[in-house]
């Protein structure tokens, strides 16, 4: 949900609300003047990037709608590729530029090495001591230093095979009970397959176990449905600081209290049962993420005196980061989502995208078809060892990425201080947020040809990559806040197409033709889903299947 829905929907129960309506008309008018006289005093001193034409006290917040990546990309259009909003009382530049998104992520990295420090993250994050939400500083270094060398290295990952395969194995016989003997077959909602996949993996990964029991599904899956919606939900206090109490009024403040408590009690749960357990001892290779945190812990390897608080921390960012196509804030609240539920959401959703452009596109999915199948041949099973030959494979994920960013903004924050930055000729005022547009980038007819169709073989003869470094592709990010989870979370990805593609042919259940077989509308939560979900019919392929 945008913005502007949440605010039409809180703004008349407040308005009724008897301790608030006195104040209204006051607080109204004082912070008109508060602003004008602001304004009055800065205007001169500054060169601010342009910026449209603003309410008092709301700003520009009426103006994101419900897909703010689209809303601001045509401001963009109309005001330059850099525009400065006021989203309530916060200064935010909005870049919908590879050059000056390269000037934010390397030329001026550390001056925007921040991220926005919000009522939820501090409230579900420790403190804003995870990864995601530290402050840029050596705590911050050693944090990620540990992270990227002890969960996230590509031995790390490559440990982790068995449980990858096993999982997407589960899931391709679901699918293939589906289908009948005779080809005749039901319809799958795909969508909801891949986000039960993507749980499984995580919480094997990360957690030592799947928690299907009743009693621990429900628990878990609560907890991160809430958190979720908490990452979502309007704050007056992220955006109007002097408004803050109406937080408490509204419920938020017990929401994210009671959320809080129940993922603290949770972690505390499950690290104690592997304190006290030998767990994987006699299997080194197949140690848990919390397994190897407590290890490092116990051996006294981490750098950094680490408190419970903050391995419970450094659990959620992993939570995150192994299945995560993006360290990237919530569309409303402008936070990182190091929460379970966001891991799983980015990477089922790009699937899902990427699984829609190829059913768009047949001659696209038959080449990708071929290739796989090709490439495993007669094989029982698809091995990620396979996926290295699949170049056109990867080239599709590359442009389904870029097309569909499952979470299409980038965030930062300038440093806090008392010295502007200067960007395209500009003045960035300190604790600016900056929100990165990869979406419109992603679709510059000046980067990109024909940049609105699903075109794989734009990358044939292209270098580019995932890495942060080409900064007119970066559904990871960039720079010192660039996803280090990115190779998990691409292996997954290709390692789940490519056992769609292999083992099953893909159609409509009604055939193709129907306008709404082709929708791409979007719907904004946490990321930007498809609207309607997609539904396909799967038609077993090979006929020496084993399960």
């Amino acid at each position: 949900m945008g913005l502007t829905p949440l605010l039409q929907q809180w703004w008349p129960e407040l308005y009724k609300t008897t301790l608030i309506k006195p104040f209204v008309f006051p607080l109204l008018l004082s912070s008109l003047l508060l602003f004008l006289l602001k304004f009055k005093k800065s205007v001169s001193k500054f060169k601010f990037p342009p910026s449209p034409p603003r309410l008092p006290v709301i700003g520009h917040l009426h103006l994101l709608g419900n897909l703010p990546h689209r809303s601001l990309h045509a401001l963009s259009e109309k005001y330059g590729p850099m525009l400065l909003l006021y989203l309530g009382g916060a200064p935010t530049l909005v870049v919908n530029s590879a050059k000056i998104a390269k000037e934010i992520m390397k030329t001026h990295d550390i001056a925007f090495a921040n991220r926005v420090q919000t009522r939820a993250a501090n409230a579900l994050m420790y403190g804003c001591t995870s990864l995601g939400f530290a402050p840029y500083g050596e705590y911050w270094r050693q944090m990620k230093r540990i992270c990227v060398l002890e969960l996230l290295s590509i031995k790390r990952v490559q440990s982790f095979h068995f449980v990858r395969e096993e999982e997407v194995a589960t899931m391709i016989e679901k699918i293939r009970s589906n289908t009948g003997l005779d080809g005749g077959a039901n319809s799958v909602n795909l969508g909801d397959m891949l986000v039960d996949t993507m749980t499984s993996i995580i919480s094997r990964c990360i957690l030592g176990k799947k928690y299907e029991g009743e009693d621990n599904k429900k628990r878990f899956g609560q907890l991160a449905r809430n958190g979720m919606e908490l990452l979502i939900a309007f704050s007056f206090q992220d955006f109007f600081p002097s408004f803050g109490w109406i937080d408490a009024l509204t419920g938020l403040v017990k929401r994210l209290k009671d959320t809080s408590q129940g993922l603290d009690a949770f972690l505390d749960d499950v690290i104690e049962i592997y304190r006290t357990s030998k767990g994987n001892d006699d299997q080194p290779g197949n140690k848990c993420l919390i397994e190897i945190l407590l290890h490092l812990q116990e051996e006294g390897k981490l750098e950094i005196d680490i408190s419970q608080d903050n391995l419970k921390g450094i659990l959620l960012v992993s939570l995150s980061l192994s299945l995560s196509l993006s360290v990237c804030p919530s569309m409303c609240v402008c936070i990182p989502v190091d929460m379970f539920i966001g891991g799983t959401d980015t990477t089922s959703t790009a699937i899902e995208w990427a699984m829609t452009e190829l059913i768009k596109n047949p001659t696209k999915l038959k080449k990708a078809q071929e290739e796989v199948r090709r490439v495993v041949g007669e094989k029982s099973k698809v091995n990620e060892d396979d996926i290295d030959q699949m170049v056109y494979l990867n080239w599709v994920v590359k442009e389904a990425l870029r097309l569909h960013a499952p979470i299409p903004f980038l965030f930062r924050q300038e440093s806090i201080g008392n010295e502007s930055t200067k960007l395209g000729g500009y003045d960035i005022p300190p604790r600016t947020r900056v929100f990165i547009n990869a979406w419109a980038i992603h679709r510059d007819p000046k980067l990109w040809d024909n940049p609105e169709d699903f075109v794989p073989e734009r990358f044939a003869n292209n270098l580019i990559d995932f890495k942060g470094q080409d900064f007119n592709f970066i559904p990871f990010g960039g720079g010192r806040r660039g996803c280090p989870g990115f190779s998990f979370g691409v292996l997954i990805v290709e390692y789940v197409l490519a056992n769609l593609l292999y083992w099953f042919d893909w159609k409509y259940p009604s055939g193709p033709g129907r306008d709404e077989d082709f929708d791409m509308s979007e719907v904004t939560s946490l990321v930007v889903h498809k609207k309607i979900p997609l539904q396909l019919v799967p038609v077993l392929h090979s006929p020496s299947f084993i399960t």
